[in-house]
């Protein structure tokens, strides 16, 4: 079985899955965005200028199939990922899904510097961010085995709320 992270962009998929992996030692940690960059040798950005978002989403659900194919994996997914009913599908099948919920002002507070988001290299990133998540919020949650909100809480104290779920005692150290 693997567990798979969901949510948008700035959601801290990629961050509680690298703590995760610490945590539970059984699971190795990947990301769908970096298996892409290195199946396309080329940064996301550059997929999506040079080739468009269709062709990345094609490449992110072939990505995720061959992910899938193995178990005692934490899996970080693009925040498009659940755009696919397949991806939600395959998803479902292969693996437990949380879906790390974050409000508006927190994605916002995390993503607006960064220039590696394709999508939201627009005038108005605000809005796009809000459209995008009005957009994908029943796909997540229609995708989830678990919602966790992670509204005030720490990469440690979600990483190990995942830990439980998955069956860590509350004994473990946190080292």
């Amino acid at each position: 079985m693997n567990i798979a992270l969901t949510g948008m962009m700035g959601a801290g998929k990629s961050a509680v899955g690298n703590r995760l992996s610490k945590i539970l030692t059984n699971y190795t940690f990947i990301d769908t965005d970096e298996e892409i960059v290195k199946s396309e040798n080329k940064s996301i950005n550059e997929i999506f200028s040079r080739f468009g978002e269709e062709y990345f989403r094609k490449t992110e659900t072939k990505i995720l199939k061959n992910i899938l194919n193995s178990n005692n994996q934490i899996i970080s997914t693009g925040g498009g990922i659940v755009i696919s009913e397949e991806n939600i599908r395959e998803l479902r099948q292969k693996s437990y899904v949380i879906y790390l919920k974050a409000d508006f002002k927190t994605l916002f507070e995390r993503v607006k510097n960064n220039k590696e988001r394709p999508l939201l290299n627009v005038d108005n990133m605000e809005e796009k961010i809000n459209l995008l998540l009005c957009e994908r919020e029943l796909k997540y949650q229609k995708c989830a085995n678990k919602i966790i909100n992670t509204k005030n809480k720490t990469i440690d104290e979600i990483s190990l709320e995942i830990a439980k779920i998955a069956g860590i005692t509350d004994d473990y150290d946190g080292s």
